[in-house]
Parts: structure tokens; sequence; C-alpha cells
């Protein structure tokens, strides 16, 4: 008999913690427990990437219906109808908890629906005051977005409350300038919703590809949104009397509570969002407006308040992160942490990635650390944004490098007279000819850099590029056919 109650036990049922219990489970036959307070599939299935992408689907349909005109076709566009979108989307993420729910259960895993902390090196209380054992501790918690610290910032929404609203804002002030920000703006603007976004950089996407983000700052605007950089609030309150959002005539979308009683998960921002009526602005460029709506897109934090882990030795970082060493191991050696929480790199399939590393390591005696390097990404803007490996900034200030770049009116949306352009980009190594990234700002620039991260994660170089042949006519063949550098650096 162990002297443990579990070989393992998981605090978060995100899809980094649930893909750690069922590997360990099922393939080193380990006894799993698990604790998740809130709903199973965490950030990315509940409160991020999947009802995201389902409204980056929902908000692209606007313009279809003029543009098929134009290519023939007699079809009349209705209104966007959230009600019956929501009802729809929250269905979906009920049936996808349920799946998470059932892989746990089918591999074996012991689930509690509470909050777990951490009593002691292999010990941890749960939310109903039991205690289980364990010989290994996951800490695979996540993150949730936070307000910034200013007066009223709780008459404001967070990402989380998006997907709760009963009703659609006529007007919207987005606070960021991250792909999030980013994301929603063109979401919103996408299913008719009037936005503004303040950010207070000097140009919005930081830490992507300069070239790339100057072109979705230009397109995101001659779509329509407004965006102010350099720009942040210096005032909020609720809007008196008379004082109505610009541009909406006197009658406001009387939306009641329109962001309802949701869960945001282990130790999520929900407490602020929930006025009625509109809210005043006071921005540092002297503008004042009334908004429907004000959402701040402003930063994460991981979940690690009330843990329990710095009294036990655990090191955090300045955000708050979980501090690991290249094997998901913290400075208590029984305890381990991966995804969201140790702040390395939020996406969900690297969190995967670092589940399956951690049980490979501490279950199969087989010691495997995660490679954060050439990871490909995609920002859900419109167009999208997909990158892999380094920018044009970055690489030039490594060695020195040659850019293939090309940016065009694409065949489909120029047949309709519409001035959209996209932009195809290569950086390659001068010494070895290793192509060390690739951006691409077009429609479906995500499903493209995936299968070109596959070519970059090789090390193919320029010449393999140019030895491929182009699928015509497409926009993507561009990255194929480029011969000429654009610029040397």
């Amino acid at each position: 008999m162990s002297e443990f109650d579990y070989d393992l036990f998981v605090i978060g049922g995100g899809s980094g913690g649930v893909r750690a219990a069922r590997v360990a489970a099922t393939d080193a036959g380990a006894r799993v427990g698990l604790a998740e307070e809130s709903r199973y599939g965490g950030t990315c299935v509940i409160r991020g990437c999947v009802p995201k992408k389902l409204m980056v689907f929902a908000s692209e349909y606007a313009g279809i219906a003029a543009d098929a005109g134009l290519y023939g076709w007699d079809i009349s566009a209705g209104d966007f109808d959230w009600s019956a979108f929501s009802a729809r989307l929250n269905g979906e993420l009920d049936r996808l908890e349920a799946v998470y729910r059932k892989l746990l259960s089918a591999s074996g895993v012991d689930t509690f629906d509470c909050r777990a902390t951490v009593k002691d090196p292999h010990t941890v209380t749960l939310g109903n005051g039991e205690e289980k054992t364990a010989k290994h501790i996951l800490i695979a918690a996540g993150g949730h977005p936070v307000r910034p610290d200013m007066p009223n910032a709780d008459l404001g929404i967070v990402s989380d409350d998006i997907f709760h609203m009963e009703a659609l804002p006529r007007s919207i002030l987005i606070v960021g300038g991250g792909y999030i920000a980013c994301e929603f703006a063109c979401i919103l603007h996408g299913l008719g919703v009037e936005v503004t976004l303040y950010y207070r950089g000097a140009q919005i996407l930081r830490g992507f590809d300069e070239e790339a983000r100057g072109l979705i700052a230009e397109e995101m605007t001659q779509r329509g949104i407004r965006i102010h950089n350099g720009t942040n609030i210096v005032e909020m309150r609720c809007a008196e009397d008379g004082e109505t959002p610009e541009g909406l005539g006197a009658s406001i979308q009387q939306m009641g509570d329109s962001v309802g009683d949701s869960s945001m998960g282990n130790q999520g921002s929900h407490g602020g969002g929930t006025r009625k009526g509109p809210i005043w602005v006071k921005a540092t460029n002297g503008e004042s407006r009334v908004f429907d709506r004000v959402l701040f897109a402003t930063g994460r934090r991981p979940n690690t308040d009330g843990l329990g882990l710095t009294e036990l030795g655990v090191e955090l970082g300045r955000n708050g992160q979980v501090v690991v060493d290249d094997y998901s191991q913290t400075a208590v050696p029984s305890i381990y942490a991966i995804g969201d929480v140790t702040d390395r790199m939020n996406l969900t399939p690297v969190a995967i990635r670092e589940a399956v590393a951690f049980v490979e390591t501490v279950f199969n005696g087989n010691p495997t650390p995660v490679d954060h390097n050439l990871i490909p990404s995609a920002v859900f803007t419109q167009p999208e944004l997909g990158t892999v490996g380094m920018t044009e900034e970055a690489a030039r200030d490594q060695e020195e490098i040659e850019v293939y770049c090309t940016s065009f009116r694409p065949m489909q949306t120029a047949f309709v007279g519409k001035p959209d352009r996209v932009l195809m980009k290569l950086i390659v190594s001068k010494a070895s000819r290793v192509v060390l990234g690739c951006h691409i700002v077009a429609p479906n620039a995500g499903e493209m850099i995936q299968l070109v991260g596959i070519a970059i994660r090789m090390g193919a170089t320029k010449e393999d590029f140019d030895r491929t042949v182009a699928v015509h006519p497409t926009m993507s063949e561009e990255i194929v056919t480029m011969r000429k550098p654009s610029r040397s650096a």
C-alpha cells in the first residue's frame, strides 16, 4: 500500500492539467486526482480560444451578402441575432466541458469539483476540507484577466465577460493593444458594434513584427475601428443624465445587466462590468466620450494567489507566475507547474506539450524539456496574423539578414473592389540561408502558418522554399515565389 493517496494530484482542469492527468493515468498507470473549482476545459475551452474563434466566424459573415452580390448572387442580409448565437455558443461549451469530464472519467482520474490549495510538499487541501496526499503535485491553475489600478475600473468588463453578455452594446471602448484587445475589436466591429481602441503604446500588437502589425492597424482603421495610439484613460465614471454615446443618438440601448453571473475560473476577476447604462470616459488625448461599454484588455495574471505556494518555498515571479526549470519543476522537488500559471508562453498547445513532457520526465524516467522556440502562433484579427520564428527586428539584432517581403491585394476581394491588402514575409540568415522567421497577414493566415511552421522547424533554407512549386492561384504561393530580397539588414 502506497504511503500516498495518489501518485499525482493536479490542481486545475484546463487543457494542460487534463492532458497531464490523462496521460499519467493511461500511459504510466499512475493513480491521479484532479481538482477544478470552475469549469473543466479552462480558459481555452470555456472563456478563451474556442468561444473567441466561434465569435470570429460569426463576425466574418457581415460582409458576405454585399460581396456575393458582386459575384452575381442575389442574397439579402438580415440582422445579427446575438441571443440566438449566444445560446448556441453556450450549448457548444457545455458539450465540450462534458467531453473533458468524460475523458477524465474514462482514464480513471478522480475529479473534485472544488478549489484546492497546497498544504505541504505532498498534501493538498480541498475546498470541502478534505486533504489528499500525493507523491507529486502539478499546478496547472491557469490565469485570469486583470483590470488596471484606477478609480471606477470595476465599471469596465474584461475578456471573460464578453461571452456572458445578454445583449451587444452599440458602442464599446477597448483599452489595450495586445492580441486580445485587437481580436475583440475586430470581432465586435464585425457584429455591428461601434469600436474605439485606446492603446498607450506607439503601435498595437507589441512584440510582433513591426511591418505586420502596421498593416493590421491600417486594415482595422480602414474597416472603421477607431484606433488611438499613445492614449489611455485618465478618468471614468457612470454617465450622467443627458450624456449619451457620441453618434448614437439620444436613445441608448437598454441592456439591463448585460453581463450575467459568470464563473471566472480560478481567482477570476468577475465582480465588475454589471453596470446598467453608459460610461463617461476622459482620455489622455483630451477626448471625453460616452460609451455603452468599456472593455479592459490590459493584461493577465497567473492564478497563484492563495494557493499556499510561497509558504512552502515555491518561488513566484514578479507577475505572480510559478518559477520552474526546463522540466517544469519548482524549487520544491515534488511540486511542478505547467501552462499559463508559469507565464512562459501562454498558448494552449504549449501547455499540452508541457503536460506530456512532465509525464515523460516524472513517470517514464525520460527527462524531457519543452522547447519554446519556433512555436507558430496566430492572432485572429481581420485580417489574421500568422507568425513563426524571429521578427525582422529581433533577427537583425542577432545577425546579418535578408528580408523577402511582398504586399498585394488578394484576388477574391480585389475582384469586388475592396482595398484589402495582405502581407507575406520571410526573414533569412545571410550566412546560413536558413529561414529564421515567417510572418503572414491575410485571411486564414493561421491555417497557413501551421504548415510553414513545419518547414521552418526542420531548418529549411530560402533555397528550399524556392525549389517548392507554387500552388496557383493562391495567396500563399507568394511564400515560394519571392526571388529577390526587399532589403538587407
